[in-house]
């Protein structure tokens, strides 16, 4: 078994990737980032609000970062000036308490039955055998009046052929009515993963 040096997955140009190194200047990368996404937008006949835009994209940025993650994405489709989703990629290294990384692991580790029970499935994608698993949250602590947000995810719990260690690929979002498109773009963008080592 091998360690992997280098992990790699192709994303839609929708899917903008977030700054995660602790030395990259976020509000610059938001202020850039912001007049692309609207001119973007404005090239398909929508118009954005620019300070939004960029105060929700240092947002996104500075909430991946603190779960830091290998790759981070947020879904930005023309005419949106919030994420509609966030994509992020890590990789699991087995350890002392877990010292062989397996598909039954991940399933019983990274599910939940908050919103009843788990879609959990198995796969086999070109890097290796995988499980899916489709599951709802509570996106945070629910306000004092109305309804909490439910926030819907899918994870790709991946044991690349030849390594030790797992790749893992979470896509979430809580706008209702999307999970199909969700759930087709993390299926999608699942069979891109590579890895080096």
């Amino acid at each position: 078994m091998s360690e992997i040096s280098a992990c790699g997955i192709v994303v839609p140009t929708d899917w903008v990737p977030l700054p995660l190194e602790p030395s990259e200047d976020i509000k610059g990368w938001a202020k850039s980032t912001a007049a692309e996404l609207r001119d973007r937008s404005k090239a398909a006949g929508y118009e954005l609000d620019k300070r939004m835009l960029r105060k929700e994209l240092q947002t996104r940025a500075d909430d991946s970062r603190g779960r830091d993650p290998f790759y981070a994405f947020a879904y930005f489709p023309d005419g949106f000036d919030t994420a509609l989703a966030i994509l992020e990629v890590d990789l699991i290294h087995p350890d002392e308490t877990v010292p062989r990384i397996t598909l039954d692991w991940i399933a019983e580790t990274f599910s939940a039955d908050d919103f009843g029970p788990p879609q959990i499935s198995r796969t086999d994608l070109s890097v290796g055998h995988a499980v899916r698993i489709r599951q709802n949250f509570a996106a945070d602590a629910p306000p004092r009046s109305g309804p909490g947000i439910l926030m819907e995810t899918l994870t790709y719990g991946i044991l690349p052929t030849g390594a030790e260690s797992a790749v893992m690929l979470l896509v979430s979002w809580t706008v209702p009515g999307i999970a199909e498109e969700m759930e087709a773009a993390a299926d999608s963008i699942a069979q891109t993963v590579t890895v080096d080592f």
